[in-house]
């Protein structure tokens, strides 16, 4: 059932504005693709330094990495990456040097020459400058040593330490997205509102009412994508994105990440096509153990086996997916139910819960204070929580408040349980170190990380496996080692897995994606899309 024209007058002023982007219908055009990106107006197209997640729909479409997975999937394994503007790579036996031997002829937009060694350098010494805007510039800056070309077809990168997943962790990220150094000389800042990469489309304008255009490059090395024009459009408003799409007026959307919303747009256009990651974000319930009673296990136990998983997969279905561990379940070093003693399952039991906060002294139960954000993803599955914890005696007395505030409060340690979503590729040892380590805890003015529970400061935990892997090559023993930390992570719980949260994008039914969405980033490539309906 497509929208009338009384109920597109009933949207609010930004939906209006929002859907005149794109007047006469052009997702109906046989040579063009619109996609709504859920944000307010572009913001940055310099790849190293994105500020907000919608750019990046726009960047990988620009620009290419030396490596990447098959479309539609992350690279679990050093196996799982495939070349691309490298044509071949070797390692060394001790895990610290990588040698890249680079594709000829993989030409930069705008008439930019071909892509060289030299600019590969370029592109990865800018990240290790802490001066840089750069995003996880600590992890850049703390794994490469050095990059330097021999000759204009090799790059060379020496590590502080070894690192199986390099191709992971480093390369295949928005940072390793590969930039012209004479570009970037000569556009400096405006590189962000006019990039050159090169992508299978590359950079035709921008508009910040109307959005971002690009057309497809001839010239890329994969021979050109299938639609000749992507258009980008910023709708914020999930009302006006949504009867966007609804109305035909952009084929692609972001999708909103809240119970109910799937079956809702299914009953309004049932032939619509589901995009999904697995495992998308992983949510992540710190406790607070510099808070009391949250010091005491027998209330973090109790706050576990009180909440049921279960539950909350099922009300975010089918977005939403059960987990173990804080590693993701398609993961290597993810550990699983039956590989756990049974004390270590944590099976939905509030009567459990009940008991051992009798026995930590809270017979009568207890009541706590906590933020939280008013964002969909958050709030849905916080007041699940609440409602969860209330069964068992436990009140989580919640302030809402606006998604910048709630994480400059994380931040500053002035929470007490606090839900965390987060996106990583399956990089090892990246979400014990981000959200476990010592080194990460948060601190109470602010230049502290996100270990919000302060484990490893206030009790031990993982650091000291985590130091022993600094100097481990082999994938197969750092595998190992990640599955003795989910252990003991369920052992003391100061964090506990709430699942994962697909990401999702809607489709009109004329696009063919040319894959089939299993993992990966919030984003993916459109080069292989193509129109199959008028």
């Amino acid at each position: 059932m497509k929208p009338n024209r009384r109920q597109f007058l009933g949207a609010s002023v930004a939906s209006a504005s929002a859907l005149s982007f794109w007047p006469g219908a052009h997702a109906q055009d046989g040579g063009v693709m619109t996609f709504a990106l859920a944000a307010r107006s572009p913001n940055s197209l310099e790849p190293a330094f994105v500020v907000q997640g919608a750019d990046n729909w726009v960047n990988t479409q620009i620009f290419d990495t030396l490596v990447r997975p098959e479309d539609g999937t992350f690279a679990v394994t050093p196996a799982d990456f495939k070349p691309a503007i490298a044509e071949s790579w070797t390692s060394s036996a001790d895990g610290r040097t990588w040698t890249f031997q680079l594709r000829k002829g993989v030409k930069f937009h705008g008439g930019y020459g071909e892509v060289t060694a030299d600019d590969v350098v370029f592109t990865f010494e800018r990240l290790l400058d802490p001066k840089k805007p750069v995003d996880r510039q600590p992890l850049y800056a703390g794994t490469m040593e050095s990059i330097t070309a021999q000759g204009p077809g090799t790059v060379v990168f020496k590590l502080k330490r070894p690192d199986p997943l390099f191709c992971g962790t480093i390369l295949y990220t928005r940072g390793g997205c590969i930039v012209s150094r004479k570009a970037l000389a000569e556009r400096g800042d405006k590189h962000a509102t006019n990039p050159i990469g090169t992508g299978a489309y590359e950079f035709d304008r921008i508009d910040p009412a109307k959005g971002v255009f690009l057309k497809a490059f001839a010239g890329h090395w994969e021979g050109p994508p299938g639609v000749p024009e992507l258009r980008f459009s910023y709708i914020l408003d999930t009302t006006a994105r949504t009867l966007a799409l609804l109305a035909g007026q952009v084929d692609m959307i972001e999708g909103v990440r809240a119970p109910g919303w799937i079956p809702s747009i299914q009953a309004r256009k049932k032939d619509l096509q589901f995009d999904m990651t697995a495992p998308g974000s992983i949510n992540t319930l710190h406790m607070n153990m510099t808070r009391k009673p949250f010091d005491d296990i027998r209330v973090r136990q109790a706050v576990r086996y009180a909440i049921d998983k279960d539950a909350l997969s099922k009300s975010l279905a089918p977005m939403g997916r059960p987990m173990v561990g804080i590693m993701a379940p398609t993961y290597a070093g993810a550990v699983t139910e039956s590989e756990l003693p049974p004390e270590l399952r944590y099976k939905y039991d509030p009567d459990r819960a009940k008991k051992l906060l009798a026995e930590a002294g809270f017979a009568a139960g207890l009541s706590f204070s906590n933020y939280m954000s008013t964002r969909e993803d958050y709030s849905s599955n916080m007041l699940i929580v609440q409602e969860q914890l209330r069964k068992v005696g436990m009140n989580m007395e919640m302030s809402m408040i606006d998604h910048t505030t709630y994480h400059l409060n994380n931040r500053k340690n002035l929470n007490t349980l606090v839900m965390f979503s987060s996106s990583y590729p399956p990089a090892l040892t990246q979400i014990f170190i981000d959200q476990l380590a010592k080194e990460s805890e948060v601190k109470s003015d602010g230049s502290g990380g996100i270990n919000f529970s302060h484990y490893g400061a206030v009790m031990p935990g993982i650091d000291s496996t985590l130091a022993a892997l600094d100097n481990e090559p082999s994938f197969d023993a750092i595998v190992k080692s990640v599955q003795q930390m989910e252990i003991q992570v369920l052992r003391d719980l100061p964090v506990i897995s709430l699942g994962s949260l697909s990401y999702v994008i809607v489709r009109n039914p004329r696009i063919d994606l040319g894959y089939k969405v299993r993992s990966g980033y919030a984003y993916w490539p459109l080069k292989r899309a193509r129109i199959v309906k008028a």
